[in-house]
């Protein structure tokens, strides 16, 4: 049984903890607020895009008058017989299940696509280190070709292959590095290394409004709505603990209206009259297409950003209060533990006052 200055020691150690969890919390709601800031500012200019994609589409033939040919070949169709799927995770823990529940939804994605070639690239450390413990990495060979120029083969050796990763991109996130990364997906599907690409990640509508989606990303189908493959929505009382965390850190917990300013974006480019394009229909995709991938890749990283935080600020406010409920249990234990101790010395020196 343990003495008073065990769990004095004891009930110290929890209130520093509990000091540590508290700081956590409020530097996640302040990056929260940030996060969502950014969330917020990047979504008028994908509605934009992708209106003035939909409006392009509507004007011009998407096949080519003389040759028959798609005008762009993110337009192009194929069988899934190779799958890139991105997973957006995050960089660091002590975020609840958010990593884990992200894997959970990445690895029944691969196990219900069994047939197929899938690549996994990852975004975050989290997702790399568990996809490179349970698939092997692509090896490729370099070889000649009859024009002397060094070109990189592929050795398929598994089924499913890690390909690449992004550590670090969400810590610190910039336009320039997605864009690279759009712009690589956009010329391995235009080689038909790939015939579709899917993001895995946590959508962000505001503290209770999440869910985890599989989106698809290429072909390129539908300009104003997601393709969304599968969605899982948190459960009632994940919403309500997360609603408890906000208020308790002064965050708002609907979600800010913004329909006027997504309205407006959505009318972007798209009025009824005859637009003059300068320019030919294929050199306007090849302009636009490779923006409105860049654009659904920032969206997706600004949303699982702020997901993240949110998840760590609720995630530091439960173990805040489990610290504060277990320092409540040790000191009532504490007491009782002084209180025996009292009563047994009062005790032994009444019987020995009475055996004098």
């Amino acid at each position: 049984m343990a003495n008073v200055l065990d769990l004095r020691r004891r009930i110290r150690s929890v209130k520093n903890t509990m000091q540590i969890t508290k700081a956590m919390k409020m530097v996640s709601a302040a990056k929260l607020r940030r996060a969502q800031e950014r969330a917020l500012a990047a979504r008028p200019y994908a509605k934009m895009i992708a209106s003035v994609l939909t409006s392009l589409a509507g004007r011009v033939d998407l096949y080519d008058e003389q040759s028959g040919n798609l005008r762009h070949a993110l337009f192009l169709t194929r069988p899934e017989k190779r799958v890139l799927l991105l997973i957006i995770s995050g960089d660091k823990g002590f975020a609840g299940g958010f990593n884990a529940n992200i894997l959970k939804t990445a690895f029944q994605f691969i196990g219900g696509n069994g047939d197929k070639q899938i690549d996994v690239e990852s975004i975050g450390r989290k997702a790399r280190d568990m996809m490179r413990r349970r698939y092997p990495v692509a090896a490729y060979t370099e070889q000649t070709d009859e024009q002397g120029v060094a070109r990189q083969t592929r050795q398929h050796k598994a089924s499913v292959e890690v390909v690449g990763d992004h550590t670090g991109m969400l810590l610190h996130l910039e336009a320039d590095s997605v864009h690279e990364l759009a712009q690589s997906i956009v010329d391995r599907y235009v080689r038909e290394e790939i015939d579709a690409v899917y993001i895995v990640y946590n959508e962000f509508k505001s503290v209770i409004q999440q869910r985890l989606v599989v989106e698809k990303l290429l072909p390129l189908i539908d300009f104003t709505n997601q393709q969304i493959a599968g969605a899982v929505e948190p459960s009632s009382q994940e919403r309500e603990r997360a609603a408890e965390a906000a208020l308790s850190a002064g965050i708002e917990i609907e979600a800010a209206d913004t329909a006027e300013i997504e309205e407006e974006a959505k009318k972007f480019g798209t009025s009824s009259v005859d637009y003059i394009y300068e320019q030919p229909a294929e050199e306007l995709f090849s302009g636009l297409l490779p923006q409105f991938v860049f654009s659904v890749l920032y969206h997706a990283m600004t949303e699982s950003i702020a997901a993240e935080h949110a998840a760590r600020m609720t995630a530091m406010d439960a173990s805040t209060n489990n610290a504060s409920e277990m320092i409540d249990s040790l000191t009532l234990h504490m007491n009782r533990v002084r209180q025996a101790a009292i009563t047994t010395e009062i005790t032994e020196i009444v019987s020995g006052a009475a055996a004098l």
